[in-house]
């Protein structure tokens, strides 16, 4: 399928370096080794206290310019060079935010062609994850991913594959496994974590996400039926922004801040929200290299393109281990992790005595880097990377085939497909529009 490209404002060769920022920098670094025997420049009297070279800074581009790529990110975490999306009007007031002279694209296949990118932040509706995350490690950048870092469990082994191959590091956005207070856990995970290898809860434990104990699941990201279609906006390619997913009649419901709740795209609530939930989970029970071998859903019958709401989604590991994701608050008493020898509930309270003690007692978690910039200098793994975000990822696409389905289903984690069950697995790896595919 050939796409309209189009390059809004163009950058001029001196803009571009060569394929690989970091190496580049490196090399122009060693090959003025040599020189500094003769001229030794402090690095204040070039730009102050604090001054970082334009050639020691990572560079970004950003694709998508709505609500997170231009709300979040556009000044934050690096230089930016480079930014798409496929509305002229999220271009326009990106450019108008940062200034003319950063080239701005409407496919992201040329902005992976500017060669002064190291980082390539994908912030588009989560049907677009996996493509672009395949196609930036094949181009040799680094990725900064949103959640959920895929909409299929098969393109997540693809992106896994593909970083691997690649050497590229992977960061997915969501931060809770390392950083701030967890919802309504009140506290970081790390006492949570150090309490849970303590023992002291007991094996197996389960976990309630539910209001009662802390977490919103957002039913508003409902789909709406039968949307009348409507004149496509000329400021917007829609055909690219649909991409890889099924051609729908244009409703303007259905795209931007509305793509949520439709299966096409995301997952709604689910989708949104399960990667910052649930990833910390897998963390705090070590689970990081498997998944649940079955997950178990009470839900009405969902429309074939709407996302609708569920009551309750389930789902248990082979060592019995359990998430309860409880969509009505239904158990007001819930705890939100236990064992069979004690409760952590939400804001930190226990019937454990001396919970801190023990926490105290115990030994921090193995050190993580959880500085993107740090990875990407060090080529060393983000804390949350392509592999264990997959993981948790797959949790989240796991509760949504079988929503979409209607029953229980059974999981093998090793080879990352359900078990006798041909329509599950139809949905791990669904077809992709025209030429698209990972």
């Amino acid at each position: 399928m050939k796409e309209n490209k189009k390059e809004i404002t163009c950058c001029s060769e001196g803009q571009q370096g060569d394929k690989n920022g970091i190496q580049r920098r490196d090399f122009l670094k060693k090959g003025l080794l040599g020189l500094t025997a003769l001229t030794i420049v402090p690095r204040h009297v070039l730009g102050g206290p604090g001054y970082t070279a334009p050639s020691d800074q990572i560079t970004k581009a950003i694709i998508g310019m709505g609500g997170i790529g231009y709300g979040h990110h556009l000044t934050r975490e690096g230089r930016l060079v480079a930014i798409c999306d496929v509305d002229q009007n999220h271009l326009k007031r990106a450019i108008d935010k940062v200034g003319k002279g950063i080239p701005a694209y409407t496919d992201f296949r040329d902005l992976l062609q500017q060669k002064d990118v190291d980082v390539v932040h994908i912030a588009t509706p989560p049907h677009w994850h996996g493509i672009m995350s395949v196609m930036a490690a094949e181009a040799g950048k680094d990725i900064w991913c949103e959640k959920p870092m895929t909409r299929t469990i098969d393109e997540g082994i693809k992106v896994v594959e593909a970083v691997r191959k690649s050497g590229s590091m992977f960061r997915l956005n969501t931060w809770f496994r390392f950083k701030d207070n967890f919802y309504g856990l009140g506290t970081t995970v790390k006492p949570l974590k150090k309490a849970i290898d303590s023992g002291v809860l007991g094996w197996p434990l389960k976990v309630t996400i539910s209001g009662v104990t802390g977490y919103n699941w957002k039913f508003y990201w409902q789909g709406e039926h039968n949307l009348p279609p409507q004149p496509v906006p000329e400021t917007l390619d829609y055909n690219m922004w649909l991409g890889p997913a099924p051609a729908k009649p244009y409703n303007s419901r259905r795209v931007h801040t509305k793509f949520r709740g439709y299966w096409d795209y995301d997952g709604g609530g689910l989708g949104d929200m399960g990667q910052h939930y649930i990833d910390p989970v897998q963390y705090i029970l070590g689970k990081d290299d498997t998944s649940p071998v079955k997950v178990e859903v009470d839900a009405p019958q969902q429309h074939p393109d709407a996302v609708g709401t569920w009551r309750k989604i389930t789902y248990t590991y082979a060592d019995g281990c359990q998430i309860i994701l409880d969509g009505e608050n239904k158990d007001q008493d819930a705890a939100y992790i236990e064992g069979p020898k004690g409760k952590i509930y939400k804001g930190f309270r226990s019937t454990i005595p001396n919970l801190k003690g023990i926490i105290d007692s115990m030994p921090d978690p193995e050190p993580q880097i959880t500085s993107f910039h740090e990875s990407v200098r060090s080529r060393k793994k983000f804390a949350l990377n392509e592999e264990n975000g997959h993981r948790s990822c797959t949790i989240v696409n796991m509760g949504i085939v079988a929503l979409r389905l209607g029953r229980t289903l059974h999981f093998d984690p090793v080879k990352q497909e359900f078990i006798n069950d041909d329509g599950a697995n139809r949905l791990l790896n669904q077809p992709m529009r025209g030429n698209w595919s990972i």
